[in-house]
């Protein structure tokens, strides 16, 4: 490991402190309270470690000025430090120090007030002032701020050449969305400090040092004993340092070991190593790292995101990872980030038992990447009503007797039903439109753009069942010859199968559950359907599918408006429309006419610049005719 351990930490802590992991709470301890210089002279402050690098400059960014030295004046033990700091002039610097030397603060403040007066330096009385100061959270002084030996890592705060590298590795990276690289940059960019990696918690992973002990039992510092590679890992506290024996722990002459673990990003920017067998497997790991994408949420770029990739660079020369999908927060249906605190966190278990795992999947599925997304059991009932409808669809295509044999095959390697089996210009437009939704929706899913391949898929489906099952249910069920319903057939067959492996990435249950109906093995381990396997689909015009469901719709409104049954009888209906459109209704016409149950259709062709499709001149039988058919 990299690390470099200096004494140029500002940071306050307490016994207390230590066993309550302040460091990683330090945001949350800290609080504003009002002090009035009334804090007690007999008992030193709680202490809380404060991780800013010594030496911060006072500005951010790349603009840099020199780095101020580290002036400490407060000791462990809450006291102004009683040896004179060799920084402190001789003379009457001096001698003024000796004045607050041993002394608490409020000592120290009473002490300085003393000497302004004696020197006529002080303008006017002493008055207590109100100011936000920090406090620890179960105490009630105040927290001072003391020197420590803290642990680094470099990260390019104070080196320019590692944060121009570090921003490299970053633009060799595919963000998803693309704009959050720039909140990678910007963190990069606006650095002044190497990365404060060691924490004084109880838990963690241990810092495998030791120190050796002079005669008078203060660490040395200078002269770390260190650990054999092969014997990692090693605990300091519970395992004696090299070369020497237990009873020499913490005694003059003897060792001690380091108290610190590592920071959590410390350890967790490791993942990718680890999962790849570093140092264990090889092999594994030589063919797996870099690894392929590093999914998690956009607040953490900075930290979990970063880390890794200071790792990756350090120590091998590369990037963690070759992709980085970013997602957006959940937040309440007021649009506010769920928290613990707030009272406004969502139980899983309660929805995925209301709704089913395939609903919630649904409604997640359908938020953006690095967009926050609102909790809504609205989507959920959406995301149920469409595993529903797909489950339903299903059994009516199986229904009709199709197998794994009816779906169409293109060869060898994909054996099935000869496309030349699709004689109807429906069930080619359907397959036609099928194929532009394959297509799409594997550009959007190959772009980590989830929510844009499920809206496709989604939309495709509804208009299948809505429009196509409807129109061809008079010729799937024979009623137009063997060649027409062999054709549905296909068409229903392919479609399904092509639906299941679509839909199986947001609903996979239910679409395990009607694969395991008609097909062997599991869905999530079949191949992503391809455009290819569509046989000539590429030749149809989709759009025949399009006009013929408006028409659809419009003879339905029609049977709506005059508040009869959809089954009631049309005895002639006039649809207009523009010439491309007339063409199309054309090569659906039959199947219209039967969905519709229409005996007389005229389709004709609207005036010049007329772009509507519109339905009407609809005769309608009489209820009574309809009840003798």
């Amino acid at each position: 490991m990299r690390f470099q351990c200096r004494q140029n930490s500002l940071e306050g802590r307490s016994t207390v402190d230590r066993l309550r992991a302040p460091a990683a709470r330090a945001r949350r301890l800290r609080r504003a309270r009002s002090w009035a210089e009334e804090s007690s002279a007999d008992r030193p402050p709680v202490r809380l470690p404060d991780t800013r690098a010594a030496g911060r400059p006072p500005r951010r960014g790349r603009g840099r000025a020199a780095a101020p030295p580290t002036r400490a004046l407060i000791g462990r033990d809450g006291r102004f430090l009683a040896e004179q700091p060799s920084w402190i002039a001789d003379g009457a610097p001096a001698e003024r120090y000796a004045n607050v030397a041993g002394k608490t603060v409020f000592s120290a403040q009473q002490a300085v007030v003393e000497m302004l007066t004696e020197s006529g330096d002080l303008e006017g009385e002493p008055k207590k002032i109100t100011h936000p100061v920090n406090f620890y959270e179960k105490g009630d002084k105040p927290l001072e701020v003391v020197t420590s030996r803290q642990w680094y890592i470099r990260n390019g705060g104070r080196d320019a050449s590692r944060r121009e590298k570090l921003i490299e590795r970053g633009r060799e990276i595919e963000w998803h969305p693309s704009f959050m690289r720039s909140r990678y940059e910007n963190w990069i960019e606006g650095l002044n400090g190497d990365w404060l990696v060691s924490r004084q918690r109880f838990f963690g992973v241990p810092i495998p040092v030791w120190y050796p002990l002079d005669a008078q039992g203060e660490p040395v510092y200078e002269s770390p004993v260190l650990p054999d590679e092969a014997a990692l890992p090693v605990d300091p506290a519970a395992q004696p340092a090299p070369g020497y024996t237990e009873d020499q722990r913490d005694v003059p002459g003897g060792f001690t070991g380091d108290p610190d673990v590592l920071d959590t990003w410390a350890t967790s920017s490791l993942t990718p190593q680890i999962a790849t067998g570093w140092e264990t497997d090889p092999q594994l790991h030589a063919s797996t790292f870099p690894m392929d994408l590093r999914p998690q949420g956009h607040d953490i770029i900075r930290t979990w995101l970063f880390s890794t990739a200071v790792r990756a660079e350090t120590l091998a020369g590369s990037v963690p990872w070759r992709h980085t999908a970013l997602s957006g927060w959940i937040l309440d249906p007021d649009r506010k980030k769920m928290s613990k605190s707030k009272g406004n966190v969502v139980v899983p278990n309660e929805v995925l038992e209301k709704y089913g795992a395939d609903a919630v999947r649904y409604w997640a599925a359908s938020a953006r990447l690095g967009a926050d997304t609102a909790y809504d059991e609205g989507q959920m009932k959406i995301g149920r009503r469409l595993a529903i409808k797909l489950l339903n669809a299903s059994k009516f295509v199986l229904n009709q007797g199709v197998t794994e044999a009816s779906v169409l095959g293109t060869g060898a390697a994909s054996p099935g039903t000869d496309p030349s089996v699709i004689v109807n210009g429906l069930d080619r437009a359907l397959l036609a439109r099928l194929r532009e939704v394959v297509e799409q929706a594997s550009k959007a899913l190959a772009g980590y753009e989830y929510a844009r391949a499920l809206q496709l898929v989604e939309s495709f489906f509804w208009s299948f069942t809505d429009d196509y099952v409807e129109l061809v249910k008079d010729r799937a069920y024979g009623a137009q010859g063997p060649e027409q319903q062999a054709s549905v057939h296909a068409a229903l067959a392919t479609t399904l199968d092509a639906l299941l492996r679509l839909f199986a990435p947001f609903i996979p249950f239910a679409t395990e559950e009607v694969w395991s109906w008609w097909r062997a093995g599991s869905v999530h381990r079949a191949p992503w359907p391809s455009a290819e396997s569509l046989g000539q689909a590429d030749q149809a015009d989709p759009e025949i599918l399009t006009a013929v469901g408006v028409a659809l719709s419009g003879l339905r409104k029609s049977k709506s408006e005059a508040k009869v049954k959809q089954r009631t009888e049309v005895l002639s209906a006039t649809i207009t429309a523009p010439a491309p459109q007339v063409e199309q209704l054309q090569a659906g016409l039959g199947d219209l006419k039967a969905a519709g149950n229409v005996r007389e259709l005229s389709v004709v062709e609207g005036d010049a610049g007329d772009s509507l499709l519109l339905v009407g001149d609809v005769q309608l039988a009489p209820p009574e005719q309809t009840e003798q058919a």
